[in-house]
């Protein structure tokens, strides 16, 4: 299999500009969901680029999963590490509109394992523009 082209962090910051404004104020139009999805997987790939590894699993349903944090690889059946949340929810905590802390606390970030806290190390992946 083919290596992932590294993400383009001045298309990463686009994409996520595309969506801005719905990021801003829930009750404006919902973003298209080809941009929806762009976002979204550009901000986790992101992530696993910036926390190389096979640890924790971050997923965002329907549009990415990825592996990151150096550590222990799993394999085989659900990982011990998961992190899961909605494509507005991830994108909230990426740019910074939302802590991890907060978001956690609040259970709209689900996370199952020891090691799911250490991603928090590498958020806010980038931030809104005002």
């Amino acid at each position: 299999m083919a290596a992932r082209p590294k993400v383009d962090p001045a298309k990463t910051r686009d994409a996520v500009s595309a969506i801005a404004g719905w990021l801003r104020d829930e009750t404006s139009p919902a973003p298209q969901r080809a941009d929806l999805a762009n976002a979204v997987r550009l901000t986790a790939r992101t992530l696993a680029e910036l926390a190389p590894g096979a640890s924790v699993e971050v997923r965002i349903p329907p549009f990415v999963a990825v592996q990151c944090v150096s550590g222990p690889r799993h394999t085989r059946g659900t990982p011990p590490n998961v992190v899961e949340t909605d494509a507005r929810t991830w994108l909230l905590v990426a740019t910074g509109q939302l802590g991890f802390d907060e978001a956690a606390a609040s259970g709209v970030l689900a996370l199952s394992g020891s090691r799911v806290c250490e991603i928090e190390h590498w958020l806010p992946l980038l931030r809104l523009a005002p």
